[in-house]
């Protein structure tokens, strides 16, 4: 069998499209911390796209590895000079297989911080870019400030520290520029995070203030921070993917990528020094991502909260299963159209209507098979994000809240760790110890969950809030995960 390479990728035989540049003369433009599934089935393709057009040779990808996990990374990009296959599942069970070659090098920060420091401060990068996930800002949940009591933070921000987190390794980039005279780079966050660059300015000003308040002042006046708005449903890889790669296509890839067909960017117009021509390959450039953004977040990932605690204590196991019961359907474009779409504002160029539609058909894509655990995990970081705003706004107008409740309500349940047929849950969060142990007290007190301020604020005050939410609780433990969803969906149109 053929191992994914520089050599053999110019003799892959059709129906796997592979590069059609001279990936030798690459340069790399731009820095990208987190390489993962998701940075690899989007931005990374994008690129990939402009290249085969003969463009954007000099933006290249050096990716950065942080956490120690990220080493399995760093070593199937290394063995196949950074490429790897990306296999769009269609819905009717077409395969789309290409090859892409945009990702130039990848550097373990671990092993070599210095070298990852001076990759940024050379003039030739003039975009970091990250996908560190909800939680790798350092926001603190209630006060929405940085927090640097983190132990990785803190020691980073101690004198004479060798950085070791993406905040100490780009902003001691950003110093080096600064003293050299370099133009800085553009810092361009591609997370699920309202604002992402608005949040990540300010996280990265206030690290870099603490570190040295000189250095703050000039990134605050000198680095812009793009807003994006990101969308593809990535899967985890799994072994049976790299089979699939392997029998279909004829090739060994560590770590091939599996993503739908569907794919969107948004992307605020504001750069330092350049950036690719994302606009010739479908990335819509706006001077305003926050329609988009806020469309995205409370009606595409909202959404996937809403399927995946309650299918999951139910005894599904993946979305497609969820969304092809018709009363989950129901209830996800019940929660769209009458509770988070009357918090949104008009969105330029976008059928709302298609738009949520079009979801629920990707959410049932059954060869995508994007598993409910994926979407489980880290709800600390996602709810708050995602759905509380939208609870919190209907509160203000009056607006109805009975189902983004629920959905809380079952999250709190799932949160117990064990599903209705009795089997354990593994719950992947941050905050999970905390949460489980809040979750199992709520039998005898049924606000023990959202009695959490951090994570909920001081929803727990609020009387409308608490009606709806014992009730969905209730309904849960009494009735069941498909019956409760089965009885929001015959509640009459308000």
């Amino acid at each position: 069998m053929t191992t994914l390479n520089d050599e053999i990728v110019r003799h892959l035989p059709a129906p796997l499209k592979t590069p059609t540049y001279d990936r030798s003369a690459l340069t790399a433009g731009i820095v990208h911390f987190g390489v993962g599934g998701f940075h690899r089935s989007h931005q990374a393709m994008y690129l990939d796209t402009l290249m085969n057009d003969g463009k954007a040779l000099d933006w290249a990808i050096c990716g950065v590895g942080v956490l120690p996990g990220d080493v399995r990374m760093r070593d199937a990009l290394a063995a196949q000079d950074g490429l790897y296959t990306l296999v769009l599942k269609h819905p009717d069970g077409t395969l789309e297989g290409r090859v892409i070659g945009s990702i130039k090098e990848y550097l373990f920060a671990p092993e070599d911080p210095e070298a990852v420091i001076e990759k940024m401060a050379s003039p030739e990068i003039r975009i970091v870019s990250l996908t560190v996930t909800e939680g790798g800002y350092n926001v603190h949940h209630v006060t929405g400030e940085f927090d640097a009591t983190t132990e990785a933070v803190a020691a980073d921000l101690q004198p004479g520290a060798v950085p070791a987190t993406t905040f100490g390794l780009v902003t001691e980039a950003l110093r080096r520029r600064r003293d050299r005279g370099i133009i800085p780079f553009t810092v361009m966050s591609c997370d699920n995070i309202q604002g992402n660059g608005n949040v990540a300015h300010k996280m990265f000003v206030a690290f870099a203030t603490l570190k040295d308040a000189d250095l703050g002042d000039w990134i605050e006046t000198n680095v812009p921070f793009p807003n994006s708005m990101v969308d593809r449903i990535t899967p985890v890889t799994t072994d049976a993917d790299r089979e699939m790669v392997s029998e279909r296509f004829g090739v060994e890839d560590a770590w091939p990528v599996v993503a739908e067909p569907f794919t969107q960017w948004v992307l605020e117009d504001r750069f330092a020094d350049g950036r690719p021509a994302y606009e010739e390959v479908g990335v819509q450039v706006v001077d305003d991502v926050e329609p988009y953004e806020l469309m995205k977040l409370r009606l595409l990932n909202a959404s996937h909260q809403g399927q995946c605690y309650f299918g999951y204590l139910a005894g599904y196991r993946y979305a497609h299963e969820v969304c092809q019961d018709p009363a989950f359907a129901t209830f996800l474009l019940d929660y769209m159209d009458r509770e988070a779409t009357p918090t949104l504002s008009a969105v330029p160029g976008i059928d709302l209507d298609l738009y949520k539609r079009t979801l629920i058909e990707r959410f049932s894509n059954e060869h995508v098979r994007d598993t409910l655990a994926r979407l489980c995990a880290e709800s600390s970081d996602r709810i708050p994000k995602w759905l509380l705003p939208v609870i919190w706004e209907n509160l203000a107008t009056g607006g109805e809240i009975e189902r983004s409740v629920a959905i809380v309500a079952s999250w709190a349940r799932y949160a117990e760790g064990i599903d209705e047929q009795g089997e354990p849950i593994e719950i992947v969060d941050r905050l999970g110890d905390r949460l489980h142990a809040a979750a199992l007290r709520q039998r005898t007190d049924p606000l023990a969950f959202v009695a959490d301020r951090e994570v909920f604020g001081d929803l727990v005050d609020e009387p409308r809030f608490v009606e709806a939410y014992t009730q969905a609780l209730s309904s849960l433990y009494e009735r069941g995960a498909q019956a409760t969803v089965e009885a929001l969906v015959a509640v009459p149109q308000g």
